[in-house]
């Protein structure tokens, strides 16, 4: 059984680096604090692979045809496309807000959506599941093929985790990556601004990228 362990976990890691993963980490984690971006990874980890696994256990045990997987494609495509859609929204309508202040000595600077300035991670958070979840629906066919390689093991809650590892090991990697850009870059109104154009452009052309492939 370690061995199928080691197999979604694997799975898990090479699944984590679609583009449309990536570019949806970076739609919710630019602007945001490391305890924020933290728990905005693991939510949409866990939704997602909550999602794919028993979205992948339903077509294994119904034996559906493979084409009924394309709608799953869709959805995810989808949800990509969306997120660019609002980001663009959000910056050409002046909702993304850049705040500085001072506070015990040291400088910190907040960047929100709409009116007032939260510490509140819950929306965040289930968004990022929610997304997750969604986008879950569009890996079942990869995982299909990964649960073939364990016939005759009966998939349990602790596989989930395994995947979930995999996941997360890159997306907290990636995540590193953001926070740099959000401490080193995201200082001023303009940069602001310039940053989530190039976040909404990048997931609008991804998701439109997966829908004609």
């Amino acid at each position: 059984m370690e061995l199928g362990y080691m197999i979604i976990f694997w799975y898990g890691i090479l699944h984590a680096f679609g583009s449309d993963h990536l570019t949806a980490i970076t739609d919710f984690s630019i602007g945001k604090s490391i305890k924020k971006t933290m728990l905005i990874i693991l939510a949409f980890a866990f939704g997602h692979g909550m999602t794919l696994f028993i979205f992948a256990k339903l077509l294994e045990i119904y034996h559906l045809p493979e084409s009924a997987t394309a709608y799953g494609d869709v959805i995810s495509s989808a949800v990509i496309i969306a997120m660019g859609i609002y980001l663009l929204y959000m910056v050409f309508t002046d909702k993304i807000h850049l705040n500085k202040h001072i506070h015990e000595g040291k400088e910190h600077i907040h960047i929100y959506f709409g009116k007032e300035h939260s510490h509140d991670t819950s929306v965040a958070t289930t968004s990022a599941w929610t997304i997750g979840a969604l986008m879950g629906m569009g890996g079942v066919r990869g995982m299909l093929v990964t649960l073939g390689m364990l016939h005759g093991e009966a998939i349990d809650f602790s596989m989930v985790l395994a995947f979930v590892a995999g996941v997360s090991l890159v997306f907290v990697g990636f995540g590193g990556v953001i926070l740099y850009i959000n401490k080193e870059f995201l200082t001023n109104k303009t940069n602001v601004r310039r940053v989530f154009v190039t976040a909404g452009l990048v997931s609008v052309l991804v998701g439109t990228d997966m829908l004609l492939a």
